[in-house]
């Protein structure tokens, strides 16, 4: 399932307009359903990990979290960065952990709550209507379709022209034109959206 998941990251992030797989494998391997994760796994080692953390064992709560990092393998990039987070947060008591959640959910939330952050920063940094923007995002947009039924330009007619001139040039740290402010609010625009959000 590992192989199968890493496997398929490295060419489903191509560009170069071909389906086929890049080396010659046995068929089965691609037709793995990496989707389904074995959670119960991952979690019997989480609650390992729990329980090393209440012994104050420092050599066995490493031990543990480095079973658990291994498991991780399953998951997805962007998953295993905010599964790392989670744990650190774990380790430093900043968050409490409940018996009927699992790791898969702590790591669910998290992400949900970084996407919701970026989200609401972009909203604040450029003054843009935040309804329109998350309607735009729930709806997979690509660079072709992205201004179908004129949406992408309602959504650049909300932005706040000096909010968006404060954050540009700040970034800048020189003065900038309005058509440039406007030039640059439409590629981040474009861009967030696509990506389905960053970090700013």
């Amino acid at each position: 399932m590992i192989l199968a998941l890493r496997y398929k990251e490295l060419y489903s992030g191509g560009g170069g307009g071909n389906d086929s797989v890049p080396f010659e494998i046995d068929g089965y391997l691609t037709q793995i359903d990496t989707g389904v994760i074995d959670a119960d796994y991952m979690n019997s080692r989480f609650e390992k990990f729990l329980k090393s953390l209440k012994t104050g064992d420092s050599a066995q709560v490493q031990a543990t979290l480095d079973e658990l990092h291994k498991s991780f393998a399953s998951l997805t990039q962007q998953e295993q960065k905010y599964a790392s987070i989670f744990l650190h947060d774990v380790q430093s008591g900043n968050v409490e952990v409940t018996p009927d959640k699992t790791l898969r959910d702590y790591i669910t939330e998290y992400q949900f709550t970084a996407k919701d952050g970026e989200i609401q920063k972009l909203v604040l940094l450029l003054g843009l209507d935040e309804t329109k923007l998350r309607a735009m995002m729930n709806t997979g947009v690509t660079e072709a379709n992205i201004n179908e039924y004129g949406r992408f330009d309602t959504l650049k007619g909300s932005v706040d022209a000096s909010k968006a001139k404060a954050y540009f040039e700040g970034l800048e740290g020189k003065s900038l034109p309005p058509f440039r402010v406007n030039i640059k609010a439409h590629q981040l625009l474009q861009e967030f959206i696509i990506k389905g959000g960053f970090e700013l």
